[in-house]
């Protein structure tokens, strides 16, 4: 099969496996945003959950990469998995320990509640424990099994949501004294957030235990050593990813206003959710290709079928910008079921073009990931991260949550750019840089036009997008028609 339409066929089952959780997911927007009503109650949950992505990024350290580049390269792969499971295992459970040890301490740094926190370091663990069983599904290409775990995980966290913030509370109410008047408690929505969380990534691991029961458990400390320094610097550029994506909402709450911080940053956590579908889009291209450049590494002239690659994703990342950029009030209407979270929209732009430079730099990427100078990826992730700190500790007090949507695109244009710059020098690749901007260009200049000339007017927008969809088609239709349907080789 044509690699690329293999890719495109595993992205596809990867963006299915990524959508249509996030699609189930989609609908806590409008239950969440119903539930608090006030949108403080919204920012309280925004910021456990950037707390939790920051942790996230320290308890994988980098492993999930570092095992697709050993599992592929080494002639003993069961040790891989063993040495991978086995150190994910240690570290997991003693951040378990260390966590509910100094719970108060942990408390007053992130100003999470100390009862929420309980529940937070259970999510965490849980999640980290199956960062190899889902990395080995992966690397073994079986994306349907992976699409099929990951879209039940949030299902049933979905399911519980539903349970606990809706049924719950009606139920208790007509129970009386009964069993669901016993177990309900008023003011407890954030809790039931967590807890419903905590059961879904529960069954997940139980899924995948068979994985760790199948494992030799001999563990290479050279090996290990030698994937920790890969690792190493995948981690930092992971922090730094994580604080160009998170740490705007700790920001907002720390240096707003502390009678107008949550409800702030409320607003904004629930409109940034609308640049999603590019995240989506990003995630599950990343997902299929991160593999893909490993295996193909090795073969004759990859550049090529790289710089293909990265073509085909400017040309459909620019597609869903203006097509989420068209629609935005339409969406905005449908997934923010109160008007108080509408005042935010003016934010969607800035972060969904600031997500699609961050899913071109990983296609980028591939030059220090191929070429093991990881190192190169905490630079630039660092610069990122220094960016996005300086525009909102600068700026944040006088431009509020837009000085954040300014300081998400500035961070990943410029991670972009760099990444760009230091591949033409030590892993140089014939992109098309004149496709790739003719097609960036015209679908920033018609996402402008459609925002803010046309004042999001929906039927502007609509023949704006009908008119770069026919441009593709006209570039492009051959092209992707030998691709797509194309048999054989």
């Amino acid at each position: 099969m044509n690699p690329l339409k293999r890719l495109f066929k595993q992205t596809f089952i990867y963006g299915l496996a990524t959508v249509m959780p996030r699609v189930i997911s989609f609908f806590l927007l409008p239950l969440y945003t119903a539930v608090f009503e006030n949108a403080s109650g919204y920012g309280q949950y925004t910021n456990i959950y950037a707390w939790i992505a920051i942790f996230n990024v320290f308890l994988a350290y980098g492993m999930e990469t570092a095992f697709f580049r050993f599992y592929h390269k080494s002639e003993d792969r069961d040790k891989v998995v063993s040495t991978s499971l086995i150190s994910l295992l240690a570290s997991s459970l003693g951040f378990l320990i260390f966590a509910l040890a100094v719970k108060q301490w942990l408390s007053s740094v992130t100003d999470i509640n100390p009862d929420y926190l309980k529940f937070t370091t259970y999510i965490l663990v849980l999640d980290a424990l199956v960062i190899v069983p889902f990395a080995l599904l992966r690397a073994n290409e079986k994306p349907m099994r992976y699409a099929i775990l990951k879209t039940l995980n949030v299902a049933i966290n979905l399911g519980f949501n539903v349970f606990f913030l809706l049924m719950l509370p009606e139920m208790a109410e007509q129970s009386g004294a009964g069993f669901f008047a016993s177990i309900y408690k008023p003011n407890w929505e954030i809790h039931y957030v967590l807890i419903s969380n905590v059961i879904a990534s529960g069954i997940t691991l139980l899924m995948l235990l068979p994985m760790y029961f199948k494992a030799s458990y001999k563990f290479d400390s050279i090996l290990w050593k030698q994937m920790m320094k890969y690792a190493g610097p995948v981690m930092v550029a992971g922090i730094a990813f994580t604080i160009n994506e998170v740490l705007d909402k700790i920001l907002l709450t720390q240096l707003l206003p502390s009678d107008i911080a949550e409800a702030e940053v409320g607003k904004y956590g629930a409109c940034y959710k609308l640049a999603l579908f590019m995240t989506l889009f990003g995630t599950a291209f990343r997902m299929g290709v991160e593999p893909f450049f490993f295996s193909h590494a090795k073969t004759e002239k990859p550049q090529k079928t790289y710089a293909q690659i990265t073509n085909y994703f400017v040309i459909l990342g620019s597609i869903i910008l203006l097509g989420v950029i068209a629609f935005v009030d339409v969406l905005g209407k449908l997934l923010l079921n109160n008007p108080v979270y509408w005042e935010a929209l003016d934010v969607v732009p800035l972060i969904l073009l600031g997500s699609f430079c961050l899913g071109i730099y990983h296609n980028l990427s591939v030059w220090y990931k191929v070429t093991d100078q990881t190192k190169f990826g905490a630079y630039i992730s660092s610069i990122g991260a220094l960016i996005t700190l300086i525009i909102n500790i600068g700026f944040i007090s006088k431009f509020g949550y837009m000085a954040s949507a300014w300081a998400t695109l500035a961070a990943y244009g410029s991670m972009m750019l760099l990444s760009y710059y230091f591949g033409r020098k030590y892993y140089p690749i014939p992109y098309n840089m004149r496709k790739i901007l003719f097609y960036l260009t015209v679908s920033i200049v018609f996402s402008i036009l459609s925002f803010y000339v046309f004042n999001r007017n929906l039927i502007a927008g609509s023949i704006l997008l009908l008119l770069f969809l026919g441009l593709v088609y006209k570039m492009e239709g051959d092209k992707l028609k030998s691709i797509f349907l194309k048999r054989g080789n």
